[in-house]
């Protein structure tokens, strides 16, 4: 995923700490855009072996981290969320002129 990508939600199941500690939460079925992609820190408080890829957006803006000493915002696991497939502006119109009934000829 990347900046400015839009991005729809697929897991809106958060447990009761997170929606404490969140102000805002995003809901399935919902498009969001990415503001900022950044390497998760599951490793560093989970224990484990590997780390996500975490995501800021730009219609939801929470506090920050309390568990992160340079306060950074508190963001989401990218795995919550699917790429929005987006037709080109010209492959749009497209679809709607067919939509329309307009096929580029006349009825005799």
């Amino acid at each position: 995923m990347i900046k400015g990508q839009k991005v729809v939600c697929i897991n809106d199941t958060f447990n009761e700490f997170v929606k404490a500690v969140y102000r805002q939460l995003p809901e399935k079925g919902k498009t969001y855009t990415v503001r900022e992609v950044f390497l998760g820190r599951e490793r560093i408080v989970k224990g484990g072996d590997s780390a996500t890829v975490g995501l800021l957006l730009q219609e939801l803006v929470n506090p920050p981290d309390p568990f992160h000493a340079g306060g950074e915002e508190l963001g989401f696991s990218s795995e919550r969320f699917a790429p929005l497939e987006e037709l080109p502006p010209e492959e749009a119109g497209v679809g709607a002129e067919i939509e329309a009934g307009d096929y580029g000829f006349q009825a005799n």
